[in-house]
């Protein structure tokens, strides 16, 4: 998963810090995932100053609680749930509100998740996931005939 280019060109503005942040997680059924973050700094409500530029001990505060709350939101899940964690950007909001404290964020959203190593193929984990295919399909009809109906004779 990627965002495009157009959309995080569209987000860099001058006037304001880029904090990005990576880590590599496993998830709970066995794939490894490098997450990347990227955040932007708002002004305040009452800031008058036309910059909002971020210390760098507050960008490496902002950066470590991106990291734990990646890691802990992917390696509590499988991937499956993780792919609808990144759907509503619940990751992104839960960054943002637990870095308000720190500094204001703004556009704070999971920017890339590459894989980086899958579980070895399992059969019977697949056939426990999905279901055995003979016990869950219904019994096939042995010819391709219908049942026959009665019709009304014509007058």
């Amino acid at each position: 998963m990627d965002m495009t280019t157009d959309k995080i060109r569209s987000l860099v503005k001058k006037w304001q810090t880029t904090i990005e942040c990576t880590v590599d997680v496993t998830t709970t059924d066995g794939y490894k995932l490098r997450m990347s973050c990227i955040a932007f700094t708002k002004k305040r409500a009452n800031q008058l100053r036309k910059t909002t530029y971020a210390q760098t001990a507050q960008i490496k505060q902002i950066r470590k609680k991106m990291t734990d709350i990646m890691t802990k939101e992917a390696s509590t899940v499988d991937l499956k749930d993780l792919v609808r964690k990144f759907i509503p950007n619940s990751i992104g909001t839960q960054i943002e509100q637990a870095c308000q404290c720190i500094y204001p964020l703004k556009d704070v959203y999971i920017r890339k998740v590459k894989t980086l190593k899958a579980p070895k193929f399992d059969i019977t984990k697949l056939m426990e996931v999905h279901g055995n295919a003979t016990e869950t399909s219904a019994p096939a009809p042995a010819a391709d005939e219908g049942t026959k109906v009665d019709r009304p004779t014509e007058a």
